[in-house]
């Protein structure tokens, strides 16, 4: 069983990695976009961004849960070395999205384009429904890896954060820059996204690498 003060730090990594991945446009720029072309009030588009952040962190976890009894399977025959395999993974990951943050381009995310007007609020809703409920978070889905082995309760309050975190990072952005704050160029934050995720992963991977 894992230690709460071995455990803690994955949580609270893993919602520091959860929540600045939403910041990416990708996750709340598209509703702010057919928010203002289909004239929606600032409370019905953060309502809809708010039930389609919920799909998208469920849908992850439950891939997640996926990821973690596959990962059960075959902890029993690494046996002491499972927990250092786990936290490689997750290093190496990390380690990619820093490569990545060093080689990104400053093109935005596929979210521009998504300001079009839909020929009805129903259209516009599930549109932005499908766009993201279905379209796992690879960011986070890697961090159900650092529970496998640690029983039920363990995955629902990792779930648990890691939701609230995805659900309040798109909820926070999409208010601010409904709010107009897209004057503070908040899109330097998103240049540094792929550097904390990937410091995150890391982080959790050693954590879990320690554990064995």
């Amino acid at each position: 069983m894992t230690t709460l003060s071995a455990f803690l730090p994955v949580v609270t990594a893993g919602f520091a990695v959860a929540f600045f991945h939403a910041a990416t446009p990708g996750h709340w720029l598209p509703f702010v976009l057919v928010g203002r072309a289909q004239g929606w009030s600032r409370g019905r588009t953060l309502g809809v961004t708010a039930i389609a952040g919920l799909g998208h962190a469920i849908f992850t976890a439950v891939l997640g849960l996926a990821l973690a009894s596959a990962g059960a399977m075959i902890e029993p025959r690494i046996g002491e070395f499972f927990p250092r395999v786990v936290g490689g993974v997750l290093i190496a990951l990390g380690l990619y999205y820093l490569v990545r943050h060093q080689r990104r381009s400053t093109i935005e995310r596929a979210a521009a384009g998504q300001g079009r007007r839909y020929g009805s609020d129903a259209a516009a809703v599930a549109g932005l429904l499908a766009l993201l409920t279905f379209s796992p978070s690879e960011a986070v889905l890697p961090i159900y890896l650092a529970n496998i082995g640690q029983g039920l309760l363990s995955f629902l309050v990792l779930a648990a954060a890691l939701t609230v975190a995805a659900v309040s990072g798109m909820l926070v952005f999409t208010a601010l820059f409904l709010a107009g704050a897209d004057r503070l160029r908040l899109d330097r934050l998103e240049r540094y996204e792929l550097a904390m995720v990937g410091a995150g992963l890391c982080l959790i991977g050693l954590i879990v690498a320690l554990q064995g």
